[in-house]
């Protein structure tokens, strides 16, 4: 098939998938950056009417997460722009003060991830920092960025640790997990993309961080352009997402000036291993998926992570 019409088949596997907070947002991130605008605002309403009254978007029942409504931050401020609703403009700041100041976090400001535990996950990296940055609160979004770091970043493997528990002062879970270090690329590359012009070596920074789990990660690209779910063990299933994730970033990127060229190598190859899992259906197979991210299947996060690399592919 051709391109668009993979890529239309992916969208509509997507719009089939029950989606959690984060995985909303996600997908009206991808719906944006592909120039699917009505789609867009379609999603960002959705988020908005299922809106907790702390400010969290697009919330199902028994739901913890903490930055992951951030998600749909962007999508929202863009609808709420394209439209002038002001009810969307009124629940994207109550999603933003819910970030800034009702959200549990540790003495340092640095964000939890889920309401019962005092954690932080690397799957934050991508949830809240690109929507402060966007809604105006660039220093904000650093300081998540660099709390984060501090506490998961792996610097002899060159990459990010799932999950620590800042009352234990413990991992929970340090394992190098693919999907979560590609979340981490992808956060960063959004960052790095919509930060003032006078934050200079604050983009340095970030771009720097970006460079440097790019390497963690290209070191252990398998053959086929593929990775390991957890990145460093080759025991575990072999995984597809987080190759759109760090395409995307790449990609980014390089439109951006901000990556060399020479990266484009292992996007490509990437992308090219990435279109051998799409199904008959749409279905991106073997990504890290549903219901419980434990084994190879489908998963929205996987569907909208494909749209997301097509976006980045075609912009550069």
């Amino acid at each position: 098939m051709k391109s668009n019409d993979v890529i239309d088949k992916v969208k509509y596997a997507l719009l089939a998938m029950q989606r959690h907070s984060w995985e909303q947002g996600v997908t009206a991130q991808a719906f944006l950056e592909l120039g699917d605008l009505e789609m867009t605002i379609l999603l960002a309403k959705e988020a908005a009417l299922r809106q907790w009254p702390d400010g969290r978007l697009a919330m199902v029942e028994s739901e913890f997460q903490v930055s992951d409504p951030g998600s749909n931050g962007e999508p929202l401020l863009f609808a709420a722009k394209a439209t002038g609703d002001p009810a969307l403009q009124v629940a994207s700041q109550k999603m933003m003060d819910y970030l800034l100041h009702l959200a549990p976090r540790a003495g340092d400001g640095t964000l939890y991830h889920v309401t019962n535990a005092p954690q932080m996950w690397i799957d934050s990296m991508y949830m809240a920092p690109p929507f402060l940055v966007v809604a105006g609160y660039p220093d904000e979004a650093i300081q998540q960025i660099e709390g984060l770091r501090k506490r998961l970043w792996n610097p002899s493997k060159q990459m990010y640790s799932h999950i620590w528990d800042e009352g234990r002062q413990a991992f929970i879970r340090s394992a190098c997990w693919g999907v979560g270090n590609g979340w981490t690329a992808a956060g960063l590359a959004r960052v790095i993309r919509t930060l003032p012009d006078e934050m200079k070596d604050e983009t340095l920074s970030m771009v720097s961080y970006l460079k440097e789990v790019l390497q963690g990660c290209l070191a252990f690209q398998r053959p086929d352009g593929l990775f390991h779910d957890i990145v460093d063990d080759p025991t575990i299933f072999v995984e597809t997402n987080l190759a759109q994730m760090l395409a995307y970033a790449i990609y980014r990127g390089i439109k951006g000036g901000w990556l060399e060229e020479g990266y484009r190598v292992a996007a490509d190859r990437m992308r090219e291993a990435v279109y051998m899992k799409v199904d008959e259906y749409g279905l991106v197979q073997g990504v890290c998926g549903v219901p419980d991210f434990k084994r190879p299947n489908p998963a929205p996060e996987g569907q909208a992570f494909f749209l997301l690399m097509e976006a980045s592919f075609r912009d550069l």
